[in-house]
């Protein structure tokens, strides 16, 4: 299956919130929550849907990284069942981590539930280690969170003119 992302809207909340009350159905934000981050410039949320139908939202995740921060706080990621198994986690994923680098930040966190090793070798696979946990940090089910950084290397530019020299001189 093929998705595209765009940015979140305000008016994506209600089709987010379905997503997010029926995977995170303990722990899920609140309506107030989701449309403070979603406006808030200091943050950058995602929604993906298939090609032709922009309205059917079928994942979404959010990224909190203040321009010029050296660290941002992947928010929230969510993928409807329907659409797992797909590389669209990773995906988002990764154009998260892309946008904190434009912002600024040089490394990443993000907490991932200590019983949910499926999300967690995901995020290892993407370049996260486990720095700590939190206990009980989800609630009500007191659940542990594992916190995963994936440190961000600074962009690399070279002129095309060094890049050609640089082959040209490797093939001498």
């Amino acid at each position: 299956m093929t998705w595209q992302l765009r940015r979140a809207r305000q008016r994506d909340v209600d089709a987010i919130m379905v997503l997010e009350t029926s995977i995170f159905v303990n722990d899920a934000w609140s309506n107030g929550m989701m449309t403070r981050d979603i406006a808030d410039p200091s943050c950058y949320y995602l929604v993906a849907f298939p090609p032709d139908e922009p309205e059917n939202i079928v994942a979404y995740a959010g990224l909190l990284a203040p321009a010029g921060a050296v660290e941002g706080d992947i928010q929230t990621i969510a993928v409807a069942p329907s659409a797992r198994r797909s590389g669209l986690g990773r995906t988002l994923i990764q154009s998260l981590i892309t946008e904190a680098r434009k912002r600024g930040a040089r490394e990443v966190f993000l907490e991932v539930r200590a019983d949910n090793p499926e999300a967690q070798r995901l995020y290892a696979r993407l370049g996260f280690e486990d720095v700590g946990v939190r206990r009980g940090y989800y609630q009500p089910d007191g659940v542990d969170a594992i916190v995963m950084r994936a440190r961000i290397d600074e962009p690399v530019t070279t002129l095309a003119t060094d890049a050609a020299a640089e082959a040209t001189e490797e093939c001498e």
